[in-house]
């Protein structure tokens, strides 16, 4: 499977899954950087478009993994049930294969100097550039008031990343236009107060967007309902959405797959083993193979393949205190770097030390 990188100014070197990634030049210190959403459940999408990667990259990087509670609070949703989500979420990535002991896995919210980054950040951020983000659009089109948070999201995004130095952000293809407004905002800083951050390059995994079972034509998607499957779904709940998923009616005339088939052989690449997914695709080109078989096959291979991450879930969220214990531990390792890094960018933007 391949690691696939965008490539920006700097040079990069990437091997398969396993070898050493190498990026930048010698004097460059490689450090990963994401977030996920405390939205209640990890799907497909999520696992192989990011969390997969950052599994990966954490035995190689110094890695930072954040749940972005700040950023959750920008589009509706009940306060009662935001720290449940935020436990949930923090087990969930912990069961995905995130390991405390090698990576910093945290809190947004319990690090106070992302917000104040993102402060200083917006001095330097023109907002004709967060008006042109497409998510941004695509959102505010559809509420009828649109929040500063909505429109400033990118900024927090870009703090969040920057605070660290990060410059290898795991992430999904949807977000590949945020990283490069990281990127800009970096360099305006950097331009006026002196360098001080690196330009953060997009990682991309090998399955980069995983689309919706039941549509195809958008990508998977927690507010979609049927659209996904979670990485903690029961084995039943995984062979019926696997079952209803949009196929079509035979090959394409040019011989292409159809949107929904090709998104099943993706998912099938991703999880079972190489022979099934070549036996597939023979079976495929020959006009002999049957939607019913690849689902079957495919539903089962998910049902073993997550199996563990679900057990694994389930026993965190038995001990909600062993999974704060993860969070607060996380979160004081990230302040020993966020401290050091606000403290040079106070200076060098010229705010008081009393």
């Amino acid at each position: 499977m391949q690691l696939r990188i965008v490539l920006a100014r700097t040079q990069h070197l990437c091997h398969n899954a396993g070898q050493e990634l190498l990026y930048g030049g010698p004097h460059v210190k490689t450090v990963v950087f994401s977030g996920v959403q405390p939205t209640g459940l990890i799907h497909l999408g999520n696992y192989l478009g990011a969390i997969r990667n950052w599994v990966r990259l954490q035995y190689q990087y110094e890695s930072y993994y954040c749940v972005v509670d700040y950023h959750a609070i920008t589009s509706a949703y009940e306060p009662s049930h935001l720290p449940e989500r935020v436990l949930e979420a923090v087990a969930a990535n912990v069961a995905a294969g995130l390991d405390p002991e090698q990576a910093v896995i945290f809190v947004q919210s319990q690090v106070p100097e992302h917000t104040e980054l993102c402060w200083i950040l917006n001095a330097v951020t023109p907002v004709g550039e967060l008006q042109r983000m497409t998510q941004y659009k695509d959102k505010a089109r559809r509420r009828a008031t649109v929040s500063a948070g909505l429109l400033n999201y990118p900024i927090l995004q870009a703090a969040d990343i920057l605070l660290y130095k990060g410059t290898l952000v795991p992430v999904g293809e949807d977000q590949a236009q945020h990283l490069e407004l990281t990127r800009e905002i970096a360099r305006k800083f950097n331009a006026t107060y002196g360098e001080t951050f690196p330009e953060p390059e997009v990682l991309l995994g090998d399955c980069p967007r995983v689309m919706a079972l039941n549509d195809p034509a958008v990508k998977m998607s927690k507010s979609i309902p049927g659209s996904y499957v979670a990485l903690t779904d029961e084995p039943e709940a995984i062979r019926e959405a696997i079952a209803r998923a949009v196929t079509d009616v035979g090959p394409r005339p040019d011989g292409t797959m159809s949107p929904g088939v090709a998104n099943l052989f993706d998912i099938l690449e991703a999880f079972s083993p190489v022979e099934t997914v070549e036996r597939m695709r023979q079976a495929y080109a020959e006009g002999a193979l049957r939607y019913a078989d690849l689902k079957r096959v495919l539903a089962e291979d998910l049902v073993e393949a997550l199996a563990p991450i679900r057990r694994r879930y389930r026993e965190l969220m038995a001990r909600p205190d062993a999974v704060r214990d993860i969070a607060r531990q996380g979160a004081a390792r990230a302040r020993e770097v966020a401290r050091t890094t606000l403290a040079e960018v106070r200076q060098k933007v010229g705010i008081i030390t009393l």
